[in-house]
């Protein structure tokens, strides 16, 4: 059996601000060689839900992006090394935190170097974790889920990216 294909997004922190939207620009770029052109863009979201990430700026901004079409699913723990070498990239210490993953019609997957009892070992240090689900046409949380996802704040763009997959399984199979 083939990976299954996904719509592979790519969540990005950085500093709130016009010195923080300069280094959101320089990822793009970054994330575009590596994983090809974008076809969405969030807008920013002010991030406050941790301080965990207080090495890259006391106000930070999170935007989501969605990449043109449809990629393996087992290539995640590759998408998540490259990203961390586009961190390493940015500064000493990080400027960018970098948060692959993918979306498909039933779930929001993302990677992670860090285990926890609901994330599931893939291979070479990466971990995976069923962030949201879909379910009766929206996007709902589990217990565990950061409370900026469980909030609502980036519903509209998971939908986004769902129906891009919806459409590109559909393309697919013709």
């Amino acid at each position: 059996m083939s990976d299954p294909k996904v719509k592979l997004i790519a969540g990005v922190l950085y500093p709130d601000g016009e010195e923080g939207e300069g280094w959101f620009a320089w990822t793009l770029g970054k994330l575009k060689a590596l994983w090809g052109e974008h076809e969405n863009v969030s807008p920013p979201v002010p991030f406050a839900a941790t301080d965990y990430y207080r090495d890259i700026a006391p106000r930070l901004a999170r935007r989501f992006v969605c990449f043109e079409g449809l990629a393996r699913a087992g290539d995640l723990p590759d998408w998540k090394h490259a990203s961390i070498g586009v961190e390493g990239e940015s500064r000493n210490p990080r400027i960018v935190n970098i948060d692959p993953g993918y979306v498909d019609g039933a779930r929001l997957v993302l990677a992670s170097t860090k285990d926890h009892a609901h994330r599931v070992y893939l291979r070479n240090g990466i971990f995976a974790e069923v962030t949201m689900r879909f379910r009766f046409g929206k996007w709902m949380p589990f217990d565990y889920t950061f409370p900026d996802f469980a909030g609502g704040a980036y519903d509209r763009f998971l939908s986004a990216a769902r129906e891009s997959w919806l459409e590109g399984k559909r393309r697919t199979k013709q």
